[in-house]
């Protein structure tokens, strides 16, 4: 590190971010399953169990995706920023489970 480049003290920053990624996937917990309990209150039918599939998969690929960048931020002081494609990765995924969601209570 050169003297002119100034120490970056990132503060709590880096936790913050990491305390609401894993706020974000509680409450993405929470709603795939109580979309799962609402698919299957009125009893088992096909589309119900085929949305209730899609939901796990889309939870369990959000959840991948932001326990990545948890590990990311709890590794170093200065964390890498979030790639682009991970970040419209997630967006796709929070979005799609939101349709999800929606699909069951219609």
């Amino acid at each position: 590190m050169s003297a002119a480049e100034p120490l970056r003290d990132p503060g709590l920053q880096p936790e913050r971010t990491r305390l609401a990624w894993r706020r974000t996937t509680l409450s993405g917990t929470v709603a795939a399953v109580l979309a799962m309990k609402a698919a299957l209150h009125g009893g088992f039918s096909v589309a119900a169990g085929i949305v209730c599939a899609v939901c796990c998969g889309l939870w369990l690929g959000f959840l991948a995706l932001a326990h990545r960048r948890i590990r990311t931020l709890a590794s170093s002081s200065r964390p890498a920023a979030l790639a682009p494609r991970h970040a419209t990765a997630t967006v796709l995924l929070t979005v799609a489970l939101a349709v999800c969601g929606a699909a069951l209570l219609f």
